[in-house]
């Protein structure tokens, strides 16, 4: 039996998810040294000492028990289950395995996932004309096929790439998620999109449930695991809405809410292209190495960042709405800030340093 979509089942996904990673995240910090799943320091990290990276368990047990219990007769659950249990071993794989998988076997994996959702029946077959007011742009067989292939790999790997400090994947992870919700709510009886809704709510409990053992000082990474799964699960809720006329929306509003990442992930790449490097090899010059390098800490830095993703759900959100001109304004607000980010290089936050200061001796009168 199918259970029915209402506000409290919506809300009563997020409670599920939360209470399960906030319980098992603990479990998590437990078991990673006894299945090796521990991050070195590298030249490259922010940390001076060894890791536990397996919180990516507790926020998949979160959000797959939640889905298991609100989804279940949902004709789009055995793919959702299948893509991203499997996403998470192939995390936890790499989690594990000591040095980490290698880098083109992780891509092709990836694409094979990608691929086998395609024939599951997750597909992005054609983009509503919505400028229009109605038509379609209606893709062909290969088009679709690549479309919904490169689409799920693009966004499984952008909260990959941004996870770099504590906290801040899985912030950012779960400001779009809250955002893909409240306009897939917004849109709901409309578009039918209220399973992208609870899919969502349930993606942001497992995520914040995680993060109180995640932010700064962090205790445990959520490693590949974790990461590759939110970005993978956000990809498929996009297009699983049981009203095709919803794609436009259910596309350009994970691309808005994921400005940010998506953004840092292009320039990476072609920072690496221009350089003659391999397009996965990691380096320091994100935008929250920038923050670092400008003086501002781990804390601050994710703040801030969190910061701007909101500026760009809450654009989302007005581009659902059709109100563009507002949300033109955001964008290109969060986009000053990002130029601010990228270019002061020079400028360093003050700091005050006490002293010891000797007294001044006064003369003696002669």
């Amino acid at each position: 039996m199918i259970l029915e979509l209402t506000k409290y089942n919506i809300f009563g996904a997020f409670f599920i998810a939360f209470a399960v990673s906030l319980l098992m995240t603990p479990v998590a910090i437990w078991l990673a040294p006894k299945i090796h799943a521990m991050d070195i320091p590298k030249a490259r990290g922010m940390h001076n000492k060894p890791m536990p990276r397996f919180g990516g368990m507790a926020i998949y047990l979160g959000t797959m028990c939640s889905l298991l219990y609100f989804l279940h007769g949902n004709e789009n659950l055995p793919a959702i289950l299948t893509g991203g249990t499997l996403i998470y071993v192939l995390g936890a794989a790499d989690d594990i395995v000591k040095g980490g998988l290698d880098a083109r076997l992780k891509f092709a994996c990836q694409i094979a996932i990608a691929v086998l959702m395609y024939f599951m029946g997750l597909r992005i077959e054609f983009i509503t004309n919505y400028f229009a007011g109605g038509g379609h742009w209606q893709f062909g067989t290969a088009v679709c096929f690549l479309v919904t292939v490169l689409w799920i790999v693009g966004i499984t790997n952008t909260i990959n790439l941004i996870d770099g400090l504590d906290g801040l994947a899985s912030g950012v992870a779960a400001i779009a998620a809250l955002s893909i919700a409240y306009v897939a709510y917004i849109h709901g009886d409309r578009y039918g999109m209220m399973v992208v809704c609870l899919g969502m709510m349930a993606l942001a409990g497992g995520s914040l449930g995680f993060l109180p053992y995640n932010f700064y000082p962090a205790k445990l990474f959520m490693g590949d695991s974790g990461s590759l799964f939110l970005g993978f699960m956000i990809a498929i809720f996009a297009v699983i809405s049981p009203l095709k006329r919803s794609t436009f929306i259910a596309v350009i509003v994970p691309v808005l809410v994921l400005g940010i990442p998506i953004f840092d992930t292009v320039l990476a790449i072609i920072r690496r292209v221009l350089s003659g490097k391999p397009i996965m090899s990691p380096d320091k010059e994100h935008l929250h190495h920038h923050l670092m390098k400008l003086g501002y800490g781990q804390r601050r830095a994710v703040l801030m960042i969190y910061g701007i993703s909101m500026i760009m759900g809450m654009a989302a959100v007005l581009v659902s709405r059709e109100l563009y001109k507002d949300a033109a304004v955001l964008i290109f607000t969060a986009m000053l800030y990002i130029y601010v980010f990228l270019t002061d290089q020079n400028h360093k936050v003050p700091t005050i340093k006490s002293q010891d200061v000797k007294p001044v001796k006064k003369k003696k009168k002669q």
